[in-house]
Protein backbone atom coordinates (compact mmCIF):
# COMPACT_ATOMS: atom_id res chain seq x y z
CA UNK A 1 0.00 0.00 0.00
CA UNK A 2 2.82 2.37 0.86
CA UNK A 3 4.51 1.63 -2.46
CA UNK A 4 1.25 2.35 -4.29
CA UNK A 5 0.85 5.71 -2.55
CA UNK A 6 4.45 6.61 -3.37
CA UNK A 7 3.93 5.64 -7.02
CA UNK A 8 0.75 7.71 -7.28
CA UNK A 9 2.54 10.64 -5.66
CA UNK A 10 5.31 10.41 -8.23
CA UNK A 11 2.76 10.31 -11.07
CA UNK A 12 0.83 13.31 -9.70
CA UNK A 13 3.94 15.38 -9.05
CA UNK A 14 4.52 17.87 -11.88
CA UNK A 15 7.77 17.75 -13.81
CA UNK A 16 10.27 20.64 -13.64
CA UNK A 17 9.12 21.72 -17.10
CA UNK A 18 5.49 21.84 -16.01
CA UNK A 19 6.40 23.82 -12.90
CA UNK A 20 8.36 26.29 -15.02
CA UNK A 21 5.44 26.76 -17.40
CA UNK A 22 3.07 27.34 -14.49
CA UNK A 23 5.36 29.95 -12.94
CA UNK A 24 5.77 31.65 -16.31
CA UNK A 25 2.00 31.82 -16.84
CA UNK A 26 1.64 33.47 -13.42
CA UNK A 27 3.98 36.25 -14.56
CA UNK A 28 1.36 38.43 -16.25
CA UNK A 29 3.70 41.01 -17.83
CA UNK A 30 5.73 38.18 -19.43
CA UNK A 31 2.59 36.51 -20.80
CA UNK A 32 1.27 39.76 -22.27
CA UNK A 33 4.71 40.57 -23.67
CA UNK A 34 4.90 37.12 -25.29
CA UNK A 35 1.55 37.67 -27.03
CA UNK A 36 2.49 41.17 -28.22
CA UNK A 37 5.89 40.01 -29.49
CA UNK A 38 4.36 36.99 -31.24
CA UNK A 39 1.86 39.23 -33.05
CA UNK A 40 4.63 41.64 -34.02
CA UNK A 41 6.89 38.87 -35.32
CA UNK A 42 4.03 37.26 -37.24
CA UNK A 43 3.09 40.58 -38.84
CA UNK A 44 6.68 41.14 -39.98
CA UNK A 45 7.04 37.58 -41.30
CA UNK A 46 3.81 37.98 -43.28
CA UNK A 47 4.79 41.43 -44.57
CA UNK A 48 4.61 40.40 -48.26
CA UNK A 49 1.00 39.33 -47.69
CA UNK A 50 -0.33 42.09 -45.43
CA UNK A 51 1.73 45.18 -46.34
CA UNK A 52 -0.33 47.45 -48.61
CA UNK A 53 2.74 48.42 -50.68
CA UNK A 54 6.28 47.21 -51.25
CA UNK A 55 9.08 48.70 -49.16
CA UNK A 56 10.48 50.65 -52.14
CA UNK A 57 7.28 51.73 -53.93
CA UNK A 58 7.14 55.51 -54.28
CA UNK A 59 4.34 58.02 -54.76
CA UNK A 60 6.08 61.34 -55.33
CA UNK A 61 2.76 63.17 -55.29
CA UNK A 62 2.20 62.09 -51.67
CA UNK A 63 5.49 62.89 -49.98
CA UNK A 64 5.27 63.62 -46.25
CA UNK A 65 1.61 62.65 -46.14
CA UNK A 66 0.36 62.52 -42.58
CA UNK A 67 -1.42 59.35 -41.41
CA UNK A 68 -4.80 59.03 -43.16
CA UNK A 69 -7.13 56.49 -44.71
CA UNK A 70 -4.79 55.83 -47.65
CA UNK A 71 -1.47 55.75 -45.80
CA UNK A 72 -2.28 54.63 -42.27
CA UNK A 73 1.09 55.65 -40.83
CA UNK A 74 1.92 58.36 -43.36
CA UNK A 75 4.67 58.52 -45.99
CA UNK A 76 8.30 59.61 -46.03
CA UNK A 77 10.27 62.10 -48.15
CA UNK A 78 10.05 59.81 -51.20
CA UNK A 79 6.37 59.01 -50.82
CA UNK A 80 6.98 55.50 -49.51
CA UNK A 81 4.33 53.99 -47.24
CA UNK A 82 5.56 54.04 -43.65
CA UNK A 83 3.49 51.04 -42.53
CA UNK A 84 4.85 48.82 -45.30
CA UNK A 85 8.42 49.86 -44.60
CA UNK A 86 7.98 49.20 -40.88
CA UNK A 87 6.74 45.67 -41.59
CA UNK A 88 9.55 44.88 -44.00
CA UNK A 89 12.09 46.63 -41.80
CA UNK A 90 10.96 44.60 -38.82
CA UNK A 91 11.98 41.43 -40.63
CA UNK A 92 15.58 42.68 -40.80
CA UNK A 93 15.70 44.13 -37.27
CA UNK A 94 14.22 40.99 -35.71
CA UNK A 95 16.48 38.76 -37.83
CA UNK A 96 19.50 40.68 -36.53
CA UNK A 97 18.26 40.28 -32.95
CA UNK A 98 17.66 36.56 -33.36
CA UNK A 99 20.93 35.95 -35.17
CA UNK A 100 22.94 37.85 -32.58
CA UNK A 101 21.23 35.95 -29.75
CA UNK A 102 22.02 32.56 -31.32
CA UNK A 103 25.65 33.34 -32.17
CA UNK A 104 26.27 35.00 -28.81
CA UNK A 105 24.68 32.07 -26.95
CA UNK A 106 26.79 29.50 -28.77
CA UNK A 107 30.09 31.33 -28.32
CA UNK A 108 29.40 32.35 -24.72
CA UNK A 109 28.19 28.89 -23.68
CA UNK A 110 31.12 27.05 -25.25
CA UNK A 111 33.71 29.46 -23.87
CA UNK A 112 32.21 29.49 -20.38
CA UNK A 113 31.68 25.74 -20.15
CA UNK A 114 35.16 24.88 -21.43
CA UNK A 115 36.82 27.42 -19.13
CA UNK A 116 34.85 26.29 -16.08
CA UNK A 117 35.25 22.57 -16.64
CA UNK A 118 38.90 22.38 -17.71
CA UNK A 119 40.21 25.13 -15.42
CA UNK A 120 43.94 25.79 -15.28
CA UNK A 121 45.61 27.67 -18.11
CA UNK A 122 42.58 27.19 -20.41
CA UNK A 123 40.38 29.00 -17.89
CA UNK A 124 42.98 31.72 -17.41
CA UNK A 125 43.38 32.37 -21.15
CA UNK A 126 39.66 32.39 -21.95
CA UNK A 127 38.76 34.61 -19.01
CA UNK A 128 41.52 37.08 -19.86
CA UNK A 129 40.06 37.29 -23.36
CA UNK A 130 36.66 37.98 -21.81
CA UNK A 131 38.14 40.65 -19.53
CA UNK A 132 39.92 42.27 -22.48
CA UNK A 133 36.74 42.33 -24.57
CA UNK A 134 34.72 43.78 -21.70
CA UNK A 135 37.33 46.51 -21.20
CA UNK A 136 36.96 47.74 -24.78
CA UNK A 137 34.51 50.60 -25.43
CA UNK A 138 31.67 48.79 -27.14
CA UNK A 139 30.43 51.60 -29.37
CA UNK A 140 33.90 52.33 -30.73
CA UNK A 141 34.44 48.64 -31.45
CA UNK A 142 31.13 48.55 -33.30
CA UNK A 143 32.03 51.56 -35.43
CA UNK A 144 35.50 50.28 -36.34
CA UNK A 145 34.30 46.75 -37.03
CA UNK A 146 31.42 48.00 -39.20
CA UNK A 147 33.87 50.05 -41.28
CA UNK A 148 36.11 47.01 -41.78
CA UNK A 149 33.61 44.17 -42.20
CA UNK A 150 30.82 45.92 -44.08
CA UNK A 151 27.09 46.47 -43.75
CA UNK A 152 25.51 43.16 -44.80
CA UNK A 153 23.05 41.35 -42.54
CA UNK A 154 25.58 38.62 -41.69
CA UNK A 155 28.29 41.21 -40.99
CA UNK A 156 26.05 43.17 -38.61
CA UNK A 157 25.06 39.98 -36.77
CA UNK A 158 28.70 38.93 -36.32
CA UNK A 159 29.80 42.41 -35.26
CA UNK A 160 27.11 42.80 -32.61
CA UNK A 161 27.51 39.20 -31.40
CA UNK A 162 31.24 39.86 -31.04
CA UNK A 163 30.60 42.33 -28.20
CA UNK A 164 27.67 40.58 -26.48
CA UNK A 165 28.86 37.02 -25.76
CA UNK A 166 31.13 37.78 -22.78
CA UNK A 167 28.54 38.14 -19.96
CA UNK A 168 27.07 34.74 -20.80
CA UNK A 169 30.54 33.18 -20.82
CA UNK A 170 31.10 34.40 -17.26
CA UNK A 171 27.70 33.15 -16.12
CA UNK A 172 28.13 29.69 -17.67
CA UNK A 173 31.66 29.41 -16.25
CA UNK A 174 30.38 30.17 -12.73
CA UNK A 175 27.64 27.53 -13.01
CA UNK A 176 30.08 25.00 -14.50
CA UNK A 177 32.49 25.42 -11.60
CA UNK A 178 29.72 24.18 -9.33
CA UNK A 179 28.41 21.46 -11.64
CA UNK A 180 31.78 19.82 -12.27
CA UNK A 181 31.93 18.80 -8.60
CA UNK A 182 28.48 17.22 -8.63
CA UNK A 183 28.15 13.45 -8.31
CA UNK A 184 26.62 12.86 -11.75
CA UNK A 185 29.55 14.65 -13.43
CA UNK A 186 32.09 12.77 -11.33
CA UNK A 187 30.34 9.50 -12.19
CA UNK A 188 30.50 10.30 -15.91
CA UNK A 189 34.19 11.13 -15.53
CA UNK A 190 34.80 7.85 -13.71
CA UNK A 191 33.25 5.86 -16.56
CA UNK A 192 35.83 7.33 -18.93
CA UNK A 193 33.62 9.88 -20.71
CA UNK A 194 35.58 12.55 -22.56
CA UNK A 195 35.36 16.17 -21.45
CA UNK A 196 33.53 17.31 -24.64
CA UNK A 197 30.93 14.58 -24.00
CA UNK A 198 30.52 15.61 -20.36
CA UNK A 199 30.14 19.27 -21.28
CA UNK A 200 27.62 18.49 -24.02
CA UNK A 201 25.52 15.94 -22.13
CA UNK A 202 25.80 17.01 -18.49
CA UNK A 203 27.04 20.61 -18.13
CA UNK A 204 25.22 22.54 -20.87
CA UNK A 205 21.74 21.00 -20.25
CA UNK A 206 21.99 22.10 -16.60
CA UNK A 207 22.79 25.70 -17.57
CA UNK A 208 19.80 26.18 -19.86
CA UNK A 209 18.06 28.53 -17.40
CA UNK A 210 20.78 31.20 -17.35
CA UNK A 211 21.32 30.71 -21.09
CA UNK A 212 17.65 31.31 -21.96
CA UNK A 213 17.43 34.40 -19.78
CA UNK A 214 20.65 35.79 -21.26
CA UNK A 215 19.40 35.12 -24.80
CA UNK A 216 16.37 37.35 -24.24
CA UNK A 217 18.52 40.14 -22.81
CA UNK A 218 20.95 39.80 -25.72
CA UNK A 219 18.09 40.13 -28.21
CA UNK A 220 17.03 43.41 -26.59
CA UNK A 221 20.61 44.68 -26.64
CA UNK A 222 21.02 43.64 -30.28
CA UNK A 223 17.98 45.64 -31.39
CA UNK A 224 19.33 48.74 -29.64
CA UNK A 225 22.87 48.25 -30.98
CA UNK A 226 21.64 47.75 -34.55
CA UNK A 227 19.58 50.93 -34.20
CA UNK A 228 22.62 52.78 -32.87
CA UNK A 229 24.74 51.60 -35.81
CA UNK A 230 22.08 52.69 -38.29
CA UNK A 231 21.70 56.04 -36.55
CA UNK A 232 25.44 56.59 -37.02
CA UNK A 233 25.17 55.81 -40.74
CA UNK A 234 26.66 52.33 -40.38
CA UNK A 235 25.10 48.88 -40.39
CA UNK A 236 22.43 47.93 -42.92
CA UNK A 237 21.89 50.84 -45.28
CA UNK A 238 18.88 52.12 -47.26
CA UNK A 239 17.02 51.36 -49.44
CA UNK A 240 16.80 48.17 -47.32
CA UNK A 241 14.66 49.31 -44.39
CA UNK A 242 15.33 48.53 -40.75
CA UNK A 243 13.75 50.24 -37.79
CA UNK A 244 17.13 51.73 -36.96
CA UNK A 245 17.91 53.26 -40.34
CA UNK A 246 14.31 54.45 -40.72
CA UNK A 247 14.70 56.31 -37.45
CA UNK A 248 18.09 57.65 -38.51
CA UNK A 249 16.78 58.84 -41.88
CA UNK A 250 13.96 60.73 -40.21
CA UNK A 251 15.95 62.69 -37.65
CA UNK A 252 15.76 65.83 -39.79
CA UNK A 253 11.97 65.76 -39.88
CA UNK A 254 11.13 65.74 -36.18
CA UNK A 255 9.26 69.04 -36.48
CA UNK A 256 7.78 68.75 -39.98
CA UNK A 257 6.89 65.03 -40.12
CA UNK A 258 7.07 63.65 -36.57
CA UNK A 259 5.26 60.41 -37.50
CA UNK A 260 8.44 59.31 -39.31
CA UNK A 261 10.21 59.30 -35.94
CA UNK A 262 7.38 58.17 -33.67
CA UNK A 263 6.52 54.84 -35.24
CA UNK A 264 10.01 53.30 -35.73
CA UNK A 265 10.99 54.49 -32.25
CA UNK A 266 7.77 53.09 -30.77
CA UNK A 267 8.33 49.67 -32.35
CA UNK A 268 11.90 49.55 -31.05
CA UNK A 269 10.65 50.53 -27.58
CA UNK A 270 7.81 47.99 -27.55
CA UNK A 271 10.01 45.16 -28.82
CA UNK A 272 12.76 45.80 -26.29
CA UNK A 273 10.23 46.04 -23.44
CA UNK A 274 8.56 42.79 -24.51
CA UNK A 275 11.85 40.93 -24.68
CA UNK A 276 12.90 42.25 -21.27
CA UNK A 277 9.57 41.25 -19.69
CA UNK A 278 9.89 37.77 -21.21
CA UNK A 279 13.41 37.56 -19.78
CA UNK A 280 12.07 38.46 -16.32
CA UNK A 281 9.38 35.80 -16.65
CA UNK A 282 11.87 33.14 -17.72
CA UNK A 283 14.19 34.04 -14.84
CA UNK A 284 11.39 33.61 -12.31
CA UNK A 285 10.05 30.46 -14.00
CA UNK A 286 13.41 28.73 -14.14
CA UNK A 287 14.46 29.69 -10.62
CA UNK A 288 14.59 26.43 -8.62
CA UNK A 289 13.69 28.34 -5.46
CA UNK A 290 10.58 29.76 -7.10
Amino acid sequence: MTDLVATLDEVARPSPGQLARRRFRRHRPAVVASIVLAVLVLACVLAPLIAPYSETEQDLSSTFSSPDGTYWLGTDSLGRDQLSRLLYGGRISLAVAGGVAVVSAIVGTVAGAVAGYLGGWVDAVLMRIVDFMLALPGLIVLIVAARIVGDSLVAVVLIVAGITWMPLARIVRAVTLTLREQEFVMAARATGASWPHIIRRHIVPNTRGPILVNVTLTMAAAILLESALSFLGLGIQPPTPTWGNMLAGSKGYVQTAPWLVWFPGLLILVTVLCVNFIGDGLRDALDPAG
